[in-house]
């Protein structure tokens, strides 16, 4: 069933990038920017600085993560319509 929606979380799941890859240092952050976004800190955030990555690099793969969970708890609700 299409919905009026369709394009334009197309449009967000090509601009997001979802499914690109993220290193391995990141796992944890984006494991709980998926599960628990709310219990993200600082202190998550400057781990992966002093791990050399950069505020862009962070939050390029912050919101690709936000946006698959987003667009995975959207699939589940339409789909119990």
């Amino acid at each position: 069933m299409e919905t009026r929606y369709d394009e334009l979380t197309g449009r967000l799941r090509d601009a997001a990038r979802p499914a690109r890859p993220a290193p391995p240092e990141f796992a944890t952050y984006l494991e709980k920017v998926r599960l628990h976004a709310y219990k993200v800190t600082d202190r998550d955030v400057q781990a992966l600085k002093d791990a050399g990555f950069s505020e862009d690099q962070i939050f390029e793969h912050t919101v690709s993560t936000a946006v698959a969970a987003g667009l995975e708890r959207l699939e589940a609700g339409l789909g119990a319509l």
